[in-house]
């Protein structure tokens, strides 16, 4: 691999900059402000709209990682119109008006504030039922912890955040998970959207899920759909959770799927997706492509586990290497994200294993045969600038990195039994340092190769 060294940098800085064009593109307060436009008393929100004569109040509740430059996005458009916001996050902009009550609600698990702005949500919905309201909602992913409150009293703070960790770590898919939280929610499965049935309603969703299944992000708290709690059971059977469960949990979602579904509003309800996932493959296409790569998506790569799925780009990514010609960049792109069970007490998450995961299979792969000198780089990263438990968006790989690695006497398998993928990218100065984006449109995964000669 003696003259790879030459085009790596390059490609690692192609890598960076392609993951910061994507980044730019899922930008949470610019697409509300598209969103949304008032005119005089007349309030357009894409296809819908709104004559505020009609209405008594206007509330707005934002939960999510992107609620809080959704919500300042919104106060800026609406301005004194706005009778009222509730907001729960991780972060929020100090300059939000005072129209707002902000929470910092927790993540990855809920904590107090996160029940607390739950109460003050239902206190204002409870509030715009009885006028004649508009209420906006701005949902984006992490709003599953942010916002949160049992259905039964006796489940506890410690019962919910032990119930998320359980079902994070099971290797469930989102969807699954989703889905046995919604059981035991107040908040969750149209939980919120039902408190104030007579009100008309509109969400704007940042979405952190696949095409189509906007309905889980954050769990779906302004969906009234039929939702079955039988299918919660059927999955904490399905990975064995009942006996790591806590006893109230599973008394509450057995209670639940016993209980008739309560029918949907007939009020107005609108429901548009902003910003998802495809939006950031998307523009991270076409920046590879006014770089003059050849660029392909998969789209078929997006929650494999983990192992499977970074197996399985690395082998398209040699494929597609097979096929170029020298001094040719190809770039693989992907989205989604991977299920990846925890192992151990290490930090990272999910991107800097599947980096981690990448290097191996790279280092793996050139030893057993390599016709040309190539570079390989391979980014995996969250667009919402937090992977698992670290401070970083993920990490960046290379063909060299396992290598770099072993001189510093660092053994990548190891870092991955401790789910330490984190710390292995730490030391040696790979991991992706965004801090929190104030969007969340799920991963990217950003593979480049390029054949730099033949060998003689």
């Amino acid at each position: 691999m003696s003259g790879s060294v030459n085009a790596t940098p390059e490609l690692r800085r192609h890598a960076r900059e392609i993951f910061l064009a994507a980044l730019e593109a899922v930008d949470a307060n610019r697409a509300v402000r598209r969103a949304a436009r008032l005119d005089d008393s007349l309030l357009t929100i894409l296809d819908a709209k709104f004559d505020l004569r009609r209405y008594e109040s206007i509330y707005a509740v934002a939960l999510g990682k992107a609620a809080g430059a959704m919500a300042v996005a919104l106060d800026s458009v609406l301005g004194d119109r706005l009778a009222g916001g509730i907001l729960s996050s991780s972060s929020f902009d100090a300059s939000l008006s005072p129209r707002w009550l902000c929470f910092t609600g927790g993540h990855p698990l809920p904590n107090e504030a996160s029940f607390a702005a739950a109460r003050a949500c239902f206190d204002l919905l409870n509030r715009a039922d009885h006028e004649t309201s508009l209420v906006i909602f701005l949902v984006s992913g992490g709003g599953s912890a942010m916002m949160e409150l049992p259905r039964d009293e006796l489940i506890t703070l410690y019962d919910v955040q032990k119930a998320n960790r359980t079902l994070v770590s099971c290797g469930a898919k989102v969807g699954e998970i989703n889905k046995v939280r919604q059981a035991f929610s107040r908040v969750k499965a149209g939980g919120l959207s039902r408190s104030a049935p007579r009100a008309d309603q509109v969400t704007l969703i940042v979405s952190d899920t696949n095409a189509g299944e906007e309905s889980n992000v954050a769990s779906g708290p302004t969906f009234e759909r039929n939702y079955d709690a039988r299918d919660a059971l059927s999955i904490v059977a399905r990975y064995d959770l009942e006996r790591s469960l806590p006893p109230s949990v599973i008394e509450a979602i057995n209670r639940y799927a016993a209980q008739p579904f309560i029918k949907a509003s007939s009020a107005r309800r609108h429901h548009y997706v902003l910003l998802d996932n495809r939006v950031a493959v998307e523009r991270a296409a076409k920046s590879a492509c006014e770089r003059s790569f050849r660029v392909f998506v998969d789209e078929e790569i997006i929650e494999q586990r983990i192992e499977e799925g970074s197996a399985k780009l690395v082998t398209r990514l040699f494929e597609l290497c097979r096929q170029s010609e020298v001094g040719e960049t190809v770039c693989l792109i992907s989205g989604g994200e991977f299920a990846c069970p925890v192992r151990g007490n290490g930090g990272g998450g999910r991107n800097s294993e599947t980096a981690l995961r990448f290097a191996i299979e790279i280092h793996k792969r050139l030893a057993e045969t390599n016709r040309y000198s190539t570079s390989f780089v391979a980014l995996s990263a969250g667009t919402d600038g937090i992977d698992g438990n670290s401070p970083a968006a993920g990490a960046l790989a290379t063909d060299t990195t396992i290598k770099r690695a072993r001189e510093l006497n660092l053994d990548g398998e190891t870092f991955l039994h401790n789910s330490d993928a984190y710390n292995f990218f730490r030391l040696l100065g790979d991991e992706i340092i965004t801090g929190a984006t104030g969007t969340n449109a799920r991963d990217l995964r950003i593979m480049l190769a390029k054949k730099v000669s033949s060998k003689q």
